[in-house]
């Protein structure tokens, strides 16, 4: 008995040392892997913009289960969820259709693709002027005349049938789920005060004349298969730019009334869906945007207010949609200046002012003009804005703004339909924003305006190192 005796201790010594060695040989694997859930989730790609990047992808970045970034983390939690996105773009105004016209057919096709492709920037929420803006060839309106014509007998939209409309039939070829809206810059002269599109303000005597017009321009979109989804009653209802371009003065009273009484029964007879924004301004306005949505039977009209960013700040559009969180927001105007020396190199300076506008509840972001010549024009307005694009009046070539870099941050990831998920930083000179697509993807993208510098991302149990370049736009995605 004693040999056996021996023999059965020799085996238990044996496994004994074995399951040691194997419980050691998991501890180290658990200390130098990721946990199950951070291999499962994959890499995070990633895409900068800096001063010697564009739009470059670079090495996908691993999660792990802890961070060697210490406190400079983005935290994204995609529990709490915000405003759903409807996209972004610039303007179709006549500027801008004139200069892409102007284009050779090859180069014009090449620049379409960039610009409204779904594969390239894909920019899906634009903007079309009602009549000219000061970003035109001439000044125009749908009815121009001395004489007033309350019954639009002389109403026409040829002017936009030479480009402007065939520019945005070659953008919808390209892209069919753009959403365009429509801005008109001053009425008729014969609408005003003034009797000039220039400066002025609008009377109220002709305010059923003008719910027409804006119906007939529907109208007349529609029939050149162009549907146009949303309007605006004035660009800029604040200011008359001092008659030095078409613009318009409405007071509150007046667009409240305008759209309560004329323009939304006008598009409800015809069976219209249009949806109709209101303000078309600057954030200051903001009290006056609450106080006009006391009116409910202005507020059973109107889908949602446009926010322009020239003077205040963002945050006052979340005053107003936590006043009225029915309300939508969008961003519909600003743009560069072609005079500035940064004009091609600003991203980070437009990552953050489309950040600022997304986490405070805007659905969209759309620019100004697509494109204008190296000088900003044409233009018969007093502003030197620069196009989303340059195109050199003479040679022909395309050159890019920093603000052409920031759009396409957002819009060649963040799908029609995304949320805007939650996320807190405690990074001082950094911008964040975070979003959830329809198919599950996240996005966040990172605006760092200052030094290069470390973050991590931070998502649930998971974290991944993110090295930010000098004066970047950083997109981060991951499934």
């Amino acid at each position: 008995m004693k040999p056996l005796l021996i023999a059965g201790l020799a085996i238990i010594l044996t496994l004994f040392v074995f399951a040691r060695r194997g419980d050691a040989r998991s501890q180290m694997q658990n200390r130098s892997a990721p946990s199950i859930a951070a291999r499962a989730r994959g890499n995070v790609k990633v895409i900068v913009t800096s001063a010697d990047k564009k739009f470059a992808e670079q090495a996908p970045l691993s999660w792990s289960a802890a961070s060697s970034a210490g406190d400079a983390k983005i935290a994204v939690d995609g529990s709490k969820k915000y405003q759903d996105i409807l996209g972004f773009g610039a303007a179709f105004t006549d500027a801008a259709c004139f200069m892409i016209n102007e284009l050779p057919a090859e180069s014009r096709a090449k620049l379409m693709k960039d610009l409204f492709s779904p594969d390239s920037l894909g920019l899906n929420v634009n903007r079309v002027c009602m009549g000219s803006s000061d970003y035109a060839t001439h000044l125009y309106s749908y009815d121009d005349g001395d004489e007033p014509d309350p019954e639009l007998k002389r109403f026409s939209i040829a002017h936009d049938e030479k480009y402007i409309l065939p520019v945005i039939k070659q953008a919808r070829a390209i892209n069919p789920d753009i959403f365009l809206f429509a801005s008109p810059w001053s009425p008729p002269g014969w609408m005003k005060a003034n009797k000039s599109m220039l400066g002025g303000s609008m009377r109220q005597f002709y305010f059923p004349a003008y719910a027409q017009y804006f119906v007939k321009f529907l109208k007349g979109y529609e029939a050149n298969g162009v549907p146009v989804q949303g309007v605006t009653i004035q660009n800029e209802v604040d200011t008359d730019q001092d008659g030095r371009m078409p613009a318009c003065l409405w007071p509150q009273e007046y667009e409240v009334g305008f759209i309560a009484n004329h323009l939304g029964p006008a598009l409800e007879k015809e069976g219209m869906k249009t949806k109709i924004w209101f303000i078309d301004h600057n954030y200051n306005l903001w009290g006056r945007a609450q106080a006009s949505l006391e009116d409910a039977n202005f507020r059973k009209y109107v889908d949602g207010i446009a926010w322009h960013g020239y003077v205040g700040d963002a945050s006052k559009i979340t005053d107003v949609h936590n006043a009225y969180p029915s309300v939508n927001m969008y961003w519909t105007e600003g743009g560069p200046d072609v005079t500035n020396a940064d004009y091609g190199v600003d991203w980070a300076k437009w990552g953050k002012t489309f950040t600022g506008n997304l986490r405070n509840w805007c659905r969209s972001v759309t620019a100004w003009n697509f494109a204008l010549d190296e000088e900003g024009k044409p233009n018969i307005g007093p502003f030197p804005c620069g196009g989303v694009v340059t195109i050199d009046k003479n040679t022909k070539e395309i050159r890019h703004s920093g603000q052409y870099y920031a759009l396409g941050h957002f819009s060649k990831f963040i799908k029609r339909g995304a949320k805007r998920i939650d996320s807190t930083a405690s990074v001082e000179g950094v911008d964040h924003v975070a979003f959830e697509n329809p198919d599950g993807q996240r996005v966040a993208v990172v605006t760092n305006s200052g030094a290069a510098r470390s973050v991590s991302l931070k998502d649930g149990d998971s974290t991944v190192d993110v090295k930010l370049e000098p004066n970047s736009v950083t997109t981060l995605v991951w499934e």
